[in-house]
C-alpha cells in the first residue's frame, strides 16, 4: 500500500450509503487517505436524507455527485468496500475487498438513515485504524 492509501466505497447508485462513508473518511482521516467512491449505476444525486443526516453531525456532503464506477479506479485503489448491495466489482489481485452489510436508505427518512449513518462511521473508524496504527 501506498503512503497515502486509497479506500474506494461502492454501492449501486452511489447516492447513499457509499457517499456517507466517503464522508466520514474525509472528516476522520482529512489527507492522510485518498477517498473515492462510485456506483454501477449512479442516481442523479445524493440522497437528501444522506445529506441531512450527514449534516446532522457536521459533515456537509452536499457537494458530492454520484459516479460511475470505473475499471481505472477500483484497479487504483488499495481497498474497496461494497456496501452490501451486491454491486459488480473488478476484483484484482492483491486489492483488500470488505463488505459491509447495511440497510439500504433509500427512500427513507432521516430517523431510518441515522442509525446507518452512525454504523458507517464506527466501520469506518475500525477501517482507519487500520489503515493508520498511529492514529
Amino acid at each position: 500500500m501506498a503512503d497515502k492509501p486509497s479506500v474506494l466505497f461502492v454501492c449501486v447508485h452511489n447516492a447513499g450509503r457509499s457517499q456517507m462513508a466517503a464522508g466520514w473518511l474525509r472528516h476522520l482521516a482529512g489527507d492522510a487517505v485518498e477517498v473515492r467512491s462510485a456506483g454501477s449505476a449512479p442516481a442523479e444525486t445524493v440522497n437528501p436524507a444522506a445529506v441531512e443526516a450527514m449534516a446532522e453531525v457536521g459533515i456537509d456532503i452536499t457537494d458530492q455527485r454520484p459516479k460511475l464506477l470505473e475499471y481505472a479506479t477500483a484497479e487504483s485503489s488499495d481497498v474497496i468496500v461494497t456496501m452490501g448491495c451486491g454491486d459488480a466489482c473488478p476484483v484484482f489481485p492483491g486489492k483488500r475487498y470488505e463488505d459491509w452489510k447495511l440497510d439500504d436508505p433509500a427512500g427513507q427518512g432521516v430517523e431510518a438513515v441515522r442509525p446507518i449513518r452512525d454504523e458507517i462511521r464506527a466501520r469506518v473508524a475500525a477501517l482507519l485504524r487500520e489503515l493508520s496504527p498511529a492514529r
